[in-house]
Formats: C-alpha cells, sequence, structure tokens
C-alpha cells in the first residue's frame, strides 16, 4: 500500500524539479557553441561567422541583453541573424541595444513571423500536428527593428540578394521570407550562385526542406536557419518531440550535410540550424537544449 501512495508523490516530486530546473535554470544558460564547417576552399584562411537566432526580446530580459552585446568580445568576422527577435511591442529598443556592438561587424538578416506577430498563448499539442490553423498575435512595429539594423550597414536579406567583402573574400547572400507564414518568395533570388565568390551563404527562418533544396540547388555552400528551437523540449537518449516545420528531427539543430559535393559544387551544401536565445513568454521552459548562439568557424575544405 505504501508503494502504491509514494508513486504519485514521487512523480509529482519529480515533475515539479524539472519543470523548476527547466524554466528557472536552463532556459536562461546562455550558451555558446563553437563549431567548425569544412566548407572554404582549399588553401582558404578560416573565417568566423557568428550566428543569433531566436531571441524573442522582451524588455526586462537584462541578463540576455547583457550576454548578447558581450558576444562581440568574440570579434567574428561576420554576423547573422536568422529572424524572431521580438516578443513584446517595445521589445525593438532593447533588441537594438543588445545588437548595436554586433553591429560594427559586417552583417546579414532575416526577419520572421515573431518580428511581425507577437507570441500569443498556444496549446501545445498543436506542435504535434503537421498542419494547423495558425492564430497570430498582435501586429508588431517590426519596422524600425529593420531601419535600425540596415541603418549600420546590415543586409536585409528578406526575399532579397546582396554581396559583402570581408577582409579580402567576396561572400554572396540570399535570402527569403519565413516559409512558416508562407512569406517565402524563392523565384525573387532564384538562380545560380556566383561560383566566383569565395563563399555563398543562404538564410531562411524555418528549415523547409522545399526552400533548402532550392537553395542547395542553386549552389549556395551554407544554409543559416533558426526557428525550431531545437525541438526546446527534448529528451535524453530520444531527442526533440517535434520541429515545428517541415525539417526531420534528426537534423532539428546544429550542423547536417544538406547536399553531398559534386563536381559543379565541390563544396556541397551545409546546413547549420541555430537552436536559437529565446522562447515564447507563453513557454517559458527549455529541457536539454539551452539558449546557445554559435560561432561557425569555416575552414579549408579537403582538396
Amino acid at each position: 500500500m505504501r508503494w502504491y501512495t509514494a508513486l504519485p508523490t514521487a512523480a509529482v516530486t519529480t515533475g515539479l524539479a524539472v519543470t523548476a530546473y527547466a524554466s528557472l535554470y536552463e532556459r536562461t544558460r546562455w550558451t555558446l557553441r563553437r563549431v567548425d564547417v569544412p566548407v572554404l576552399a582549399p588553401g582558404s584562411a578560416p573565417l568566423t561567422v557568428l550566428q543569433i537566432s531566436d531571441i524573442h526580446m522582451t524588455p526586462g530580459q537584462h541578463s540576455k541583453q547583457r550576454w548578447i552585446a558581450g558576444l562581440a568580445e568574440l570579434d567574428p568576422d561576420l554576423v547573422i541573424t536568422t529572424g524572431d527577435n521580438l516578443a513584446a511591442l517595445d521589445a525593438v529598443p532593447p533588441t537594438l541595444r543588445a545588437l548595436d556592438p554586433l553591429m560594427d561587424k559586417p552583417g546579414a538578416f532575416v526577419l520572421a513571423s515573431n518580428d511581425y506577430f507577437a507570441p500569443r498563448p498556444k496549446n501545445p499539442l498543436k506542435y504535434f500536428k503537421r498542419e494547423h490553423k495558425r492564430v497570430h498575435g498582435i501586429r508588431l512595429p517590426f519596422e524600425p527593428l529593420r531601419d535600425g539594423m540596415v541603418e549600420r550597414g546590415w543586409l536585409d536579406l528578406t526575399n532579397s540578394t546582396g554581396e559583402l567583402v570581408v577582409g579580402n573574400r567576396r561572400i554572396t547572400l540570399a535570402g527569403v521570407d519565413d516559409p512558416h507564414l508562407k512569406l517565402d518568395r524563392y523565384d525573387a533570388i532564384a538562380g545560380p550562385a556566383d561560383a566566383s565568390a569565395d563563399l555563398r551563404i543562404g538564410l531562411v527562418h524555418a528549415p523547409e526542406p522545399r526552400v533548402l533544396d532550392r537553395f542547395a540547388a542553386d549552389g549556395h555552400d551554407l544554409l543559416l536557419c533558426g526557428h525550431t528551437h531545437g525541438g526546446q523540449l527534448r529528451v535524453p537518449f530520444y531527442g526533440a518531440l517535434v520541429t515545428n516545420c517541415g525539417i526531420d528531427r534528426a537534423r532539428v539543430r546544429w550542423l547536417h550535410r544538406w547536399a553531398e559535393p559534386t563536381p559543379a559544387h565541390p563544396a556541397g551544401t551545409w546546413l547549420h540550424i541555430s537552436a536559437g536565445l529565446g522562447t515564447s513568454p507563453y513557454a517559458p521552459v527549455r529541457f536539454a537544449c539551452p539558449p546557445e548562439a554559435t560561432l561557425l568557424t569555416l575552414t579549408a575544405r579537403a582538396a
């Protein structure tokens, strides 16, 4: 009898402990990941790219703001943000302040659903349905955020292309708006990537395979995405429960091959999905998936 009465108590205690850990500790355990990507031409010197994604900023998140600003000490060659920066109507000023030290560096960005619309409460079971009706929150003032980054010289790659010279390297970039809202317009940027460039990067917030395939077919070397939060709640030895998009669970975060090298495209296509820095204010938990930014060191591939 004692065993039967103790079991529910133990389960409740364990559940409370996990919830406290996920909401009070891991959610703010800001983490810098470092990863090497062998994507540059043989003999090339390394190039560092700092990727920030899914900030989901609210004005009161001061430790997050300080941590993001401190990333400038890494002195990256290039900074990329892959959308979902905002989580409140008044979040633009603190987001720009946090990014301000990084905007001294060359940079580029795409926007996403939580730049246009505020998060809203959702039934978490909806994430287990591949297709479900999306109901947006209130409209957010994304324009000052976009304009603030553009004024500092960052490229807005929302359904657009651009080029940066970093050191003595010419980098071409292309990006699309958020496929999660079906705002992507790949036809606006379609066409073979410039083979004479030193590096070809594609940006898209949600890693939908139909978009990634087109980037790869056009010869982009590196694709940078966010959106998935790495699953946000991961089960040890199993991984993410859901991806919230068309990407498979095995590639819901971090670095993977998307397209193998070919004679026409000897670098192939690498895919990096950031697990992101934030959460919705209505789901402020992370488990086995701490908030992160990533410093990618691009290195020379084998001859």
